[in-house]
């Protein structure tokens, strides 16, 4: 027989699966063999390892297995935060703020977390205070709860929280069904008033009633919405169950679980509207039997963990959230996770690079506008010719944008106080820039929020009869203040802003400084209370080339800037190396320091420019 007409009869007696190979990890026992539409593959775990994952998979219609990758451990081993945070944020992809109803999903596409401004969440928070859980592990449960509902809210969407507390008999504390369950502050109120011994008197552990009353708070939803209607039908659903997994009352939680799936119509193409999360964390000994049986069986994904600890519970909520399907102009938002690149966590940074001159850096504060440092544009040179390079996803140096005007202050004049041995003087060191067309919004282009705007405002969660003056108290309250900037390299560095009698013995710097300064007699002549001050202690410098980046501190999971780069007493950063910064020398006279344009002083300036760009608050 020909060769080639032997091979396709051997295909046609071997015929390719419909759905791939499943594959078999270390220490997983598979049977079946056969992976065409409808087939079923299942697996155990060989000696004393307990399995994660899906014990059973189906061959489906789409090609793809059902459930998730079987995997065996070690009955009491920990999962590293690293580990999970990936696996966590992948299977709560469609939830926070949840996916766009009317679009259409790309094919072969892995999830991602989607925070978008349509669809809602209800994210059902279930915390065991059984006796089982040490008042100390009930602490734990009790903070991280209140940690990614801080984290969730922070995004401005449409989201309702749930609290349930368990031991014998769950309670129920807030409602998705109670409006005060879409009021971040009512929330974490709600959760900072809940107690380990509110279930004192009964110290068994019924997760059964407690998955219940969440069936019971959904069925309750489906009945006020309608069950056909769009306002029921498009509500995802994330239950969080933080737990040690050991169920001694109740009967069997997956009975609950399997009548959640049923009234929510969990199938293969509703498999997004529905996430239960089984997580042991602290010092617990864990049931991983039943935790990784509660939780959701999605394809490549995990939603049962253990972690050590707190600390490592908060290291994986900050994989959980992604920005990239965040398109509108919401301020302050950086992408926290590990693995974002440095302009996705800063996405406002952007770089001003003139014909000739050494570069400067500003911030995007809307979707056309950059503020940045006046000095920058002290050369009369054709501003038209210069470029903004802006973050894009798509080009890895970002995407250059023209210049339609730069505004600079006109109360600008480095050589003001010439006459009086002031060589260089800052005083109103602001412009801004307008670009020649609006920036698409993205993970890695977004603006900074700027205080004092109603923008702002949302962000810090301040009731709306807010004041300029509510903002710099918030921001700005204590001598001082944590915060960062941009280096040439895009990392994010440290400073500590200083105010009131700080800032007094920082600026005194100055004065050391003969070289510069020879005949100075009031340092409040070169730093005015229009800049504040940094460069002590462990401080980091900025360089030349740095000059108009934002100055800003995080809030709430989002970020401000009170300030831009402006001057200093140091450049760590050589000619030849300007990706290399250097400590300070020890014992430096002048010591180095920074010196930056508060914001808060160039209120009118702002306002009288950017009318209309953006909404500011009364001062």
């Amino acid at each position: 027989m020909d060769p080639l007409m032997a091979f396709l009869s051997l295909l046609a007696l071997y015929p390719a699966g419909y759905c791939p190979n499943p594959g078999i990890s270390v220490g997983v026992v598979r049977t079946g063999s056969r992976f065409d539409l409808g087939d079923k593959v299942r697996y155990r775990c060989s000696s004393n390892l307990v399995l994660t994952g899906s014990s059973e998979r189906e061959c489906q219609d789409d090609g793809v297995w059902s459930g998730t990758e079987p995997i065996c451990r070690q009955p009491y081993s920990y999962d590293f935060p690293e580990d999970v945070a990936p696996a966590l944020g992948t299977s709560l992809s469609h939830l926070l703020g949840a996916t766009n109803p009317t679009q259409k999903k790309k094919e072969n596409v892995g999830r991602k977390i989607q925070i978008q401004r349509s669809g809602h969440l209800n994210l059902y928070l279930l915390l065991d205070a059984s006796q089982s859980v040490s008042e100390k592990d009930f602490g734990i449960f009790k903070n991280s709860a209140i940690l990614m509902v801080d984290r969730i809210f922070s995004f401005e969407i449409n989201v309702s929280v749930a609290i349930i507390t368990f031991a014998s008999r769950p309670r129920i504390v807030m409602s998705v069904l109670h409006h005060n369950s879409r009021d971040v502050m009512e929330v974490i109120n709600s959760l900072d008033n809940i107690h380990y011994k509110d279930h004192e008197n009964g110290t068994g552990t019924n997760t059964y009633e407690a998955l219940n009353s969440v069936y019971i708070m959904m069925n309750n939803q489906m009945q006020r919405l309608g069950m056909n209607t769009v306002a029921w039908q498009e509500i995802r659903h994330a239950v969080i169950l933080l737990t040690d997994g050991k169920s001694n009352m109740g009967g069997s939680p997956k009975l609950a679980v399997d009548n959640i799936k049923e009234l929510l119509n969990i199938k293969q193409k509703r498999n997004d509207y529905l996430d239960i999360y089984a997580i042991g964390v602290g010092n617990l000994d864990v049931d991983w039997r039943e935790l990784n049986e509660l939780g959701s069986k999605k394809d490549g994904e995990r939603h049962a963990f253990i972690l050590k600890d707190a600390e490592a519970l908060s290291q994986v909520f900050e994989h959980m959230l992604d920005v990239s399907q965040l398109t509108d102009t919401i301020c302050g938002v950086g992408n926290m996770s590990a693995n974002a690149s440095a302009q996705e966590r800063t996405p406002w940074h952007v770089t001003i690079k003139p014909k000739s001159q050494e570069t400067c850096r500003g911030a995007l504060i809307s979707d056309q506008w950059v503020l940045t440092a006046a000095h920058c544009f002290r050369q009369a040179e054709n501003h038209t010719l210069w470029r903004v390079s802006v973050g894009d996803p798509n080009a890895q140096w970002g995407k250059d944008f023209q210049i339609e005007k730069a505004v600079i202050s006109s109360g600008f004049d480095v050589f003001a106080k010439k006459n009086q041995g002031i060589p260089e003087f800052y005083g109103d060191d602001i412009a801004l820039v307008k670009l020649a067309k609006k920036v698409k919004m993205s993970t890695h282009a977004r603006p900074i929020c700027l205080p004092c705007t109603v923008g702002a405002n949302l962000a810090l969660r301040r009731p709306p009869g807010s004041t300029c003056q509510n903002h710099e108290h918030e921001l700005l309250n204590q001598q001082s203040i944590p915060a960062h900037f941009v280096a040439l390299n895009g990392s994010k560095l440290n400073i500590n802003l200083k105010t009131g009698t700080e800032w007094t013995s920082c600026i005194n710097a100055v004065s050391q400084d003969k070289t510069t300064f020879p005949n100075l007699t009031d340092v409040r002549e070169v730093v005015t209370d229009q800049f504040l001050c940094s460069g002590t202690g462990k401080d980091d410098n900025p360089c030349k080339g740095e000059s108009g980046g934002a100055v800003f501190l995080e809030r709430r999971f989002r970020f401000f800037q009170v300030g831009l780069v402006s001057w200093g007493l140091y450049n760590p950063c050589g000619r030849d190396d300007k990706k290399s910064r250097k400590r300070a020398p020890t014992g430096r006279v002048p010591p180095p320091r920074d010196f930056h344009i508060n914001l808060f002083r160039l209120q009118p300036w702002l306002r009288q420019h950017l009318e209309g760009v953006l909404n500011f608050l009364p001062l």
